[in-house]
């Protein structure tokens, strides 16, 4: 939803929402900024999309990508149980042994559900998937060599209209994917710890 629409035609339950996800507090290793939502799959909607720094402009980054979108429906669709669902993905880049593992899958939907419990987002009907990509060049392509990727696409429902945490869970995950630390975390594993070890 452009910045420039009139709030007045807003339920005001959706323009409290909004709010809350511009006041939502961004890591300063991501850029976050906001895109046209999809129009098709509910009467409002708002998305965000957000890269992990540096990013070459006109392209996603090297170290992570991700968006984030909030659909409200008042008729509160009987698949959502409720007004609110987010929608959201997350993807970053492995080296291919990391990818290879067996159990990145379950960490990465790990992280996503501590990301937003450490932040304290309230919801329900989470559900997702989380997929490894595993690449190898060829022909012209072949001196990229091999590559690996995580990518993971998920949505929920928020309990209430407070959606700062629900973003601010979102961008810690991109940041972990991505290899950064948690904010303020200490003892954590992350991917960045693993291929410093491998390396």
């Amino acid at each position: 939803m452009p910045e420039s629409e009139d709030r007045q035609t807003l339920p005001p339950e959706f323009a409290a929402a909004l709010d809350a996800i511009r006041r939502a507090h961004r890591r300063p290793e991501l850029i976050v900024t906001e895109i046209p939502a999809p129009g098709s799959l509910a009467p409002h909607a708002v998305a965000l999309a957000a890269d992990v720094r540096p990013v070459r402009h006109g392209s996603d980054s090297d170290l992570g990508t991700g968006r984030f979108i909030l659909l409200y429906d008042p008729e509160e669709p009987d698949a959502w149980g409720g007004r609110f669902r987010v929608v959201c993905f997350a993807q970053a880049p492995l080296e291919t042994d990391i990818g290879l593992d067996p159990f990145l899958a379950e960490v990465a939907w790990a992280w996503l559900v501590d990301a937003l419990d450490s932040h304290g987002a309230q919801y329900t009907a989470a559900s997702g998937t989380a997929t490894k990509i595993i690449s190898s060049g060829f022909g012209e392509l072949a001196s990229q060599g091999d590559g690996a990727q995580i990518e993971l696409r998920a949505s929920w429902t928020p309990l209430d209209q407070n959606l700062t945490a629900h973003v601010e869970g979102w961008g810690e995950l991109l940041c972990m994917l991505a290899g950064l630390p948690p904010a303020g975390g200490e003892g954590v594993s992350t991917l960045s710890a693993r291929r410093a070890k491998r390396g």
